[in-house]
């Protein structure tokens, strides 16, 4: 069964942090598409999860559905395997902060798979070459960003096939990497307090409270996230939101204003449809259209 893994951490005040960030469709799950938990836990604080096709697949046009992507707060690595011609491509997505439609290009007849790696979007600078600067947005291939993780996974993922093995393999490179990697403690301690406080802050105050000037802060988001402060905090928030719309039963809006901090009930529901392009009803409904899959999650663990 794929366990759902968030980022853990205790802030300087002590209290413990929990940030589970979703996708617009959280209960979808197939052999062509499912999450898998990160296994080792020193790799949570940088890992969202993996994700990708149990085993290779033959491709079908009629079995390609456009997918809805909203601003998850996460980066992805995409490998798409072609074993029929033996092939691998690798894509980076930057930071997202709006939706989007994406369909996949169908290759009818093709056995196929696909990895990823989706990290939070201030986990994946410490194993980059380069800066995540001007990735909002963006669809580039690994190389340009990830030199040294791409020369050492793509070449594994043709002989190894399954999820599984490849967790494995991309698990390894990480830790062998961990000793050497580049953080920066303002940076770190500006994400335990955007977490902390639901993304409800301001950019002023996220200095204040990191002990760090505005115009710094800023900079140095721009470097390892590709976002500004202001933005992070909007996308956290929004998030949080979206986490509760689906987890809590007995959710209200008029709360939620208050809980996260938005003017009024018509600033929530204007700044969630502008991330979500659905309305909070139309959103829970998408979701919940493979609800089912929680029930064939349950057969298989």
């Amino acid at each position: 069964m794929a366990r759902t893994v968030g980022i853990g951490c205790k802030s300087m005040t002590g209290r413990n942090i929990s940030y589970i960030p979703l996708t617009a469709t959280p209960f979808r799950r197939s052999d062509q598409h499912r999450e898998a938990g990160i296994v080792n836990p020193e790799l949570t604080k940088y890992i969202r999860c993996f994700w990708g096709s149990k085993k290779p697949y033959r491709e079908i046009r009629e079995s390609i559905d456009t997918s809805v992507i909203i601003p998850d707060t996460c980066v992805d690595i995409i490998y798409q395997i072609d074993h029929t011609e033996s092939t691998v491509t690798g894509n980076f997505c930057g930071i997202n902060d709006a939706s989007f439609l994406y369909r996949e290009q169908a290759r009818t007849g093709h056995l196929v798979s696909v990895f990823a790696i989706r990290f939070y979007a201030w986990g994946a600078y410490p194993f980059a070459e380069a800066s995540l600067t001007d990735t909002l947005n963006e669809y580039c291939d690994v190389p340009s960003r990830f030199r040294r993780l791409d020369e050492i996974l793509r070449p594994q993922l043709l002989e190894k096939q399954s999820l599984k093995e490849r967790i494995a393999i991309a698990e390894k490179i990480f830790l062998d990497q961990l000793s050497a990697i580049r953080q920066n403690d303002s940076i770190d301690n500006a994400v335990k307090q955007i977490l902390l406080h639901k993304g409800a802050l301001s950019a002023k105050t996220l200095a204040r409270e990191s002990f760090i000037s505005s115009r710094q802060q800023e900079r140095l988001f721009r470097e390892y996230i590709g976002i500004t402060p202001k933005k992070l905090c909007n996308l956290v928030r929004y998030q949080c939101l979206w986490s509760e719309i689906i987890s809590n039963p007995n959710f209200r809006i008029l709360d939620a204003v208050c809980k996260y901090g938005y003017t009024d009930q018509s600033h929530l529901m204007r700044e969630f449809k502008r991330y979500h392009t659905m309305n909070i009803k139309e959103a829970k409904s998408f979701a919940y259209k493979d609800v089912a899959n929680i029930q064939y999650i349950q057969r298989e663990s």
